[in-house]
């Protein structure tokens, strides 16, 4: 079975950002999806220290929910980021998770299915959606969209339930991001995956 799992970022068990995660996870269960919401906002999470110590060990040095994530996270087809808006910008406890989650993870992440949910009172998502959707890009993962950008509006889970258009474009997120795992398993049977070359790495190292 196809699994996803999902990052709440906010420091609310069931607010806002939970409430629209939940939305997916109803679609996710009807299309044969397994799906798990992970807490993440309401955790010390210290930033990346840029140690290496993850190239050595194969894990962070900082032993938290990062290292206990990064094994459902190499299991998983899909994973979805979500965070409520900060000065238009995620939550600092999610960068400092995705930062290091994806940093001390060696395993390929190539064709694993990204999506990044935001949600706020009222301005800066577009900006906060931005900034999630970087790790993605630069991993090789394809992002899932919707009918509208990937975001809810209130300043409570009771606000978010009256956003139908919010909630309208979660489940919309969820049933494509359902399709794109399922479609491309199916393809890596049929076709086989991409190649990918890693060869070249350009630091101008010598200054030129």
């Amino acid at each position: 079975m196809a699994k996803v799992i999902l990052l709440n970022g906010s420091p609310k068990a069931n607010g806002c950002t939970a409430t629209a995660l939940q939305e997916m996870v109803s679609v996710f269960e009807a299309e044969g999806v397994e799906a798990e919401i992970i807490h993440v906002g309401n955790k010390a999470i210290r930033g990346c220290v840029a140690c290496g110590k993850c190239k050595e060990l194969g894990k962070c040095v900082f032993d938290d929910l990062v290292n206990e994530v990064a094994p459902k996270f190499e299991e998983a087809d899909g994973i979805v980021v979500g965070s409520p808006v900060y000065y238009a910008s995620p939550n600092g406890t999610i960068l400092s998770f995705m930062d290091r989650l994806f940093y001390s993870t060696s395993f390929s992440k190539h064709l694993k299915v990204g999506a990044a949910v935001v949600s706020a009172r009222r301005g800066g998502n577009t900006a906060t959606f931005d900034v999630l959707n970087k790790y993605f890009s630069i991993s090789g993962m394809p992002i899932a969209t919707s009918t509208y950008w990937n975001q809810v509006h209130g300043f409570s889970a009771e606000d978010v339930k009256k956003d139908l258009e919010g909630l309208q474009t979660m489940r919309n997120l969820a049933r494509n991001m359902a399709f794109m795992i399922k479609a491309f398993d199916d393809a890596k049977d049929k076709y086989g995956e991409p190649v990918f070359e890693r060869g070249s790495f350009t630091s101008f190292a010598d200054g030129k």
